[in-house]
This record gives structure tokens, sequence and C-alpha cells, in this order.
């Protein structure tokens, strides 16, 4: 093999050249192009990891929601249950206190029946005597003197008890 020194000397300063020319107008946009690629893909990376932590933060964010709804939802459901209980009571009471008008009214009523019964009872009795002693007596005394009389016994009968 023969080496030739000026084709290995036409060879180096061919690739100097072609590398100065390279170099000149094509390493120097393509490192930029290069540059440019990995800063876009470096703030693409950044911009990911912002809109995780952006996603993350909403999770969050709703996750606190559901758990402050979840808690509104029992306290509402906790006062609806003593409002209910209280809604109970106040009818509970209600209704007592009704029974017990009504129940003072009846007995209110049976006294006032029974002393009209009384009453009813005692004519009668006087009517039952004034005939009973028409009878027995077969003369008439004055209608308001058999009444009097009758009366006065009853009354007699009614103090001795």
């Amino acid at each position: 093999m023969n080496v030739e020194l000026p084709q290995i000397l036409t060879h180096i300063v061919g690739f100097l050249i072609v590398f100065w020319v390279l170099k000149r107008f094509a390493f120097g946009p393509l490192l930029k192009i290069m540059q440019d690629r990995r800063d876009k893909i470096a703030a693409d990376f950044d911009e990911a990891d912002k809109a995780r932590a952006s996603a993350e933060q909403l999770v969050a964010d709703y996750e606190e929601r559901i758990k402050n709804i979840e808690a509104e939802a029992r306290q509402k459901i906790q006062e609806a249950i003593g409002e209910g209980r209280r809604m109970g009571a106040e009818i509970k009471e209600q209704a007592h206190a009704e029974a017990r008008g009504i129940i003072e009214k009846a007995k209110g009523d049976l006294v006032r029946d029974i002393a009209t019964a009384r009453v009813q009872l005692k004519e009668d009795i006087v009517a039952m005597t004034l005939a009973a002693t028409q009878k027995i007596l077969s003369e008439s005394l004055d209608d308001n003197r058999h009444r009097k009389l009758i009366n006065d016994f009853i009354d007699q009968v009614e103090t001795a008890k």
C-alpha cells in the first residue's frame, strides 16, 4: 500500500473545508434546531407537570367538596330528624292537651247531666208520689201544697243520707 502524501493532504484539506462549510452553514442551524427541540420538550414536560399538579389539586378540591357535601347532608338529615322528633313531641303534647280537654268537658257534661237527672228524678218522684197520694186519699189537696210536702220529704231523705 502506497501512502501518498499529497493525496492525504488533499483529503485533509477537503475534509477541513467540508467541516468548515458544515460548521458554518449546517451545524449552527442543526444545533439550534436540536436545542429548540430540547427546549420545547423540556417546556412540554414542565407543562405536563403543571397540568398534573393542577389536576391533583382539582381532585383534592373535589374530594374536599364531596366531604363537605356529605357532612352537610348528614347535618341536614340530623336536623330533619330533630325537627321530626320535636314536631312529634308537639303533636303528642297537643293530643294529650286535647284529650284532657275532652275528658274535662265530658266530666262537666256528666256532672251537669247527673244534676239534671237528679232534678228530673226528683220531679218524677214528686209526680208519682202525688199520683199515689191522690189515689190513696182520694181527695185532692191543692197542687202547690202537695209539691211542698213532697219536696220537704225528699229534702229530709237527702239530708239523712
